[in-house]
């Protein structure tokens, strides 16, 4: 990987059974076997999403340092009354790097914080703009914030990934008519998730995209998760569908190149 002017130059990578975890968090102070968990997936693709400053920061520097890391910017909706113009000048300065595909994690939740509802949009919105001004897709964050997160997605035409999504069958394909992708995690192999079993069941493999969020909400109840996960997050899949993990492998990775705009040759 080289540096030219600002702009990183990646190898092309030839997609054969390649998965790509399109949504995780990597952060030094969440693993102490960082390089041991990334090597995993030496052959795969990760992307990692920004939530702050901070995580923004280590973003671009694992980008820089692996070939097969990619990342989103962005300033999660919990981080909003902690938001300085500096920071949005950094997310900005930091898009024509060719490793961040994406402004992200963005998005609503009103499950910790309901006082501050109107701000949340405000910086959801004004990221979205900030995307869209870069020609960048956005990767949204919803919790508890769904219909919300509808109501403004409505009116952009932008490329979309909603992440985690848990919501119902109807909602999914409200989203679906306005292009987005929604990324089913380690979620869907738990025992009670019977509402997103049932979205994936009938949502076609062409809007679904594979994604871990680790180091949260690991298949393996009570560990740590890690990007190579996505692999059992696709065996569910398959699972629910009844059909070969390849073939949902090869869909999702498809889905997720373009979706993202990777530097990927299919």
């Amino acid at each position: 990987m080289s540096q030219i002017n600002g702009f990183l130059f990646c190898v092309i990578i030839v997609i054969g059974d390649i998965m790509i975890d399109t949504h995780c968090h990597l952060s030094k102070k969440d693993y102490d076997n960082l390089e041991e968990v990334i090597k995993k997936m030496e052959k795969h693709i990760i992307i990692i999403s920004g939530i702050d400053d901070e995580s923004n920061k280590e973003v671009i520097e694992l980008c820089n340092k692996y070939d097969n890391i990619y990342g989103t910017l962005g300033i999660h909706p919990s981080e909003v009354d902690n938001i300085t113009e500096e920071i949005f000048q950094f997310i900005e300065e930091n898009l024509n790097n060719k490793k961040i595909v994406a402004v992200g994690e963005i998005g609503l939740d009103y499950y910790w914080v309901k006082d501050n509802k109107e701000k949340q949009k405000e910086i959801f919105i004004k990221q979205i703009e900030i995307a869209k001004k870069h020609n960048k897709p956005i990767v949204v964050h919803s919790r508890d914030a769904i219909n919300d997160i509808y109501d403004i997605l409505k009116d952009y035409n932008i490329k979309t990934v909603l992440h985690c999504f848990t919501s119902s069958i109807e909602m999914a394909n409200k989203f679906i008519k306005l292009g987005v992708k929604l990324g089913i995690g380690g979620v869907v192999t738990f025992s009670n998730a019977k509402t997103l079993k049932e979205v994936v069941k009938e949502i076609d493999l062409k809007h679904l995209l594979l994604e871990t969020d680790s180091p949260y909400l690991s298949p393996d109840r009570g560990k740590k998760n890690e990007p190579y996960n996505v692999i059992k997050v696709a065996d569910q899949i398959a699972r629910i569908k009844g059909i070969n993990p390849s073939l949902v492998i090869e869909k999702t990775t498809s889905n997720a190149v373009a979706q993202f705009d990777l530097n990927v040759k299919i």
